[in-house]
């Protein structure tokens, strides 16, 4: 409560006082850490969980990987993903999706896309994850050739999946591709939407085609 309330002095001292901590209280101060962008308390934190000897679960590592980008280098990053692979967690939904995201970020998107063909099941937040990794990195074909095997796979794109796509494409090169993706939107009726409709026009800007952004 005192983490999510801002205070995380409190939530510190609620916890040393306790005297007996389960993987839940562990679990909410790691959580209050990240919260409050203090992620290299939190990898300690995290550190400390397992020292104490317990074991942690997915809500653990999903709390201690949205800590990286947060102070966490991509070694502890790397750290926190063998542990994962140990629990045998890897092809988890939300830890699958969780780590794509932490290497994307980070711009390993080679990694990000191993782990992303390791999951048993894919969401499509799993998806939009993998897509946006590589649409902020500029891989215009991989973003073209994973929306393609997503239709295939019957995964329908919603509104994230079209805004990273149309991010991808950002010059004139891009500009068919670019107008492939406003005709997909336009079928799904998604043009109206505020933030679709923003992107599409800083698409056809980027691409130099100022006529079709008006």
């Amino acid at each position: 409560m005192y983490g999510k309330c801002g205070s995380l002095e409190d939530a510190c001292e609620m916890f040393n006082k306790m005297p007996q901590r389960d993987l839940v209280s562990w679990n909410a101060l790691i959580d209050a850490y990240v919260q409050h962008d203090r992620g290299r308390e939190a990898f300690q934190l995290f550190r400390e969980l397992e020292m104490h000897g317990f074991t942690p679960d997915i809500i653990t590592f999903v709390t201690i990987l949205n800590a990286c980008q947060r102070g966490v280098s991509l070694a502890e990053g790397r750290l926190i993903h063998a542990r994962i692979v140990e629990r045998g967690f890897e092809t988890h939904v939300v830890l699958g999706t969780a780590l794509v995201n932490m290497y994307g970020k980070w711009g390993n998107v080679d990694d990000a896309r191993r782990i992303f063909d390791k999951m048993h099941e894919r969401n499509i937040v799993s998806w939009n994850t993998m897509i946006a990794a590589y649409s902020q990195h500029g891989c215009s074909k991989e973003v073209l050739q994973l929306f393609l095997q997503m239709q295939l796979e019957g995964v329908v794109a919603n509104r994230i999946t079209f805004v990273s796509m149309l991010n991808t494409c950002s010059s004139p090169a891009d500009l068919a591709e670019g107008m492939v993706i406003h005709g997909r939107i336009v079928e799904r009726r998604l043009e109206s939407h505020v933030v679709v409709g923003n992107a599409i026009i800083n698409m056809y800007g980027k691409c130099g085609s100022l006529e079709d952004a008006r």
